[in-house]
């Protein structure tokens, strides 16, 4: 039996074996399944704060294969991977090139993130600067053959002055799109620099926006991924969304039900969470495709609690317990990060999540997982 563990709520308990899931099998069929995957660190580069990060392109590459093999799709260079925080433009350019190739190489099915990083931070930037960052980016993405996600701009969100430049924006690249992209609307809890996006902050006004940007180019959009924790929002534009126009949910509070859907239509999924529960989602949606929602829930509903512990406010530092799960699982051999966002959270977050995530039977090794969460716990002074 497993030595408890010295939690700083008290001590816990391990459990003994992980959840006992089917070996991975076939993409799902009934629903297109992305995740959202992190990027590894290289814990033994020799960099400053402001230098670019060091990616271990071996380990980050091997978590692709991961998901993969249990049938999800990988969405690349997304804000998991540190998009904007600690990842930088030549940094995701690299992890689209190397992620790309791997997909092909395996056979597996990847989209990534187009963006217009590239921008300074600070200072003046205009609509043009806009096109053309992203532009650039769009043509990476297809010159290598990856299906591309349009990811809202801070630098769209700082130039625009209304709905009219968000139109007239997003027109000019859906024409130059040469196969059909997703939309990304990531609220500002993701990141406080879109606020505002899409010319409003009327969030009624601002989707309304967002539906004519898709109503005006459906065939140049294959779906639409909304990250604003707002169900009622996501099913409200899924409904309102042109035959064809797939949505995809970015909601990391209420996955399940957005998923399994209802009488008048269910969301795809591309998530951040589907980092830590690959396996268990994959299977979850393996078995909805046999038309058993209530056997869905059963087994996606109690990750719910693990989910919003990791997203909750800050939203944007949820990268941190992603990747503290992934080294728990032993998916990779430290607990650093790119941009030092392992000091994001709290020892007592950390702890949580470890807890959560062990009740869930998460870990392929729980005794490696107690072992690893102990040494963190004395490397903090934690340890009692």
């Amino acid at each position: 039996m497993t030595a408890p563990v010295p939690l700083p709520r008290g001590p816990y308990t391990p459990r003994a074996t992980p959840l006992d899931l089917p070996p991975g099998a076939g993409a799902p069929s009934s629903r297109t399944v992305f995740s959202a995957a992190h990027v590894v660190a290289d814990p033994y580069a020799d960099i400053g704060p402001d230098d670019p990060a060091a990616v271990d392109w071996e380990a980050t590459l091997a978590f692709r294969r991961h998901l993969w093999s249990h049938g999800l799709g990988v969405a690349e260079a997304m804000d998991t991977a540190q998009r904007g925080m600690g990842l930088d433009w030549a940094g995701a350019a690299e992890l689209i090139r190397r992620s790309a190739a791997e997909a092909k190489a395996v056979g597996g099915r990847i989209a990534c993130g187009v963006g217009t990083d590239q921008l300074p931070t600070t200072g003046e930037v205009t609509l043009a600067d806009v096109r053309a960052a992203y532009e650039e980016q769009l043509a990476l993405a297809e010159g290598h053959g990856v299906q591309p996600i349009l990811m809202a701009s801070r630098a769209l969100a700082r130039a625009a002055r209304g709905p009219e430049d968000y139109l007239a924006t997003y027109a000019h690249l859906l024409r130059q799109a040469s196969e059909p992209v997703v939309l990304h609307w990531l609220g500002p809890m993701f990141d406080p620099a879109l606020e505002g996006y899409w010319g409003s902050t009327d969030l009624d006004e601002a989707t309304d926006t967002f539906l004519k940007v898709i109503a005006e180019h459906p065939d140049k959009v294959d779906g639409i991924k909304i990250s604003l924790l707002d169900a009622a929002r996501e099913i409200d534009v899924r409904r309102r969304l042109p035959g064809g126009v797939r949505c995809y949910t970015g909601d990391d509070f209420n996955y399940p039900e957005l998923i399994a859907g209802d009488e008048r239509g269910f969301s795809h999924a591309l998530l951040g969470i589907f980092d830590p529960l690959g396996p268990l989602a994959a299977h979850a949606v393996r078995v909805l495709d046999t038309g058993d929602v209530a056997g869905f829930r059963a087994l996606l509903d109690p990750t719910v609690e693990l989910s919003r512990h990791l997203f909750q406010r800050p939203t944007r530092f949820y990268k941190t317990g992603v990747v503290f799960l992934a080294w728990l699982a032993g998916h990779q051999d430290h607990f650093t990060m790119v941009g030092g966002l392992q000091s994001a959270r709290s020892l007592p977050h950390l702890a949580t999540a470890y807890e959560l995530a062990d009740g869930l039977g998460l870990f392929p090794d729980p005794e490696l997982a107690a072992h690893r969460m102990r040494a963190l716990l004395a490397v903090h002074g934690g340890a009692r």
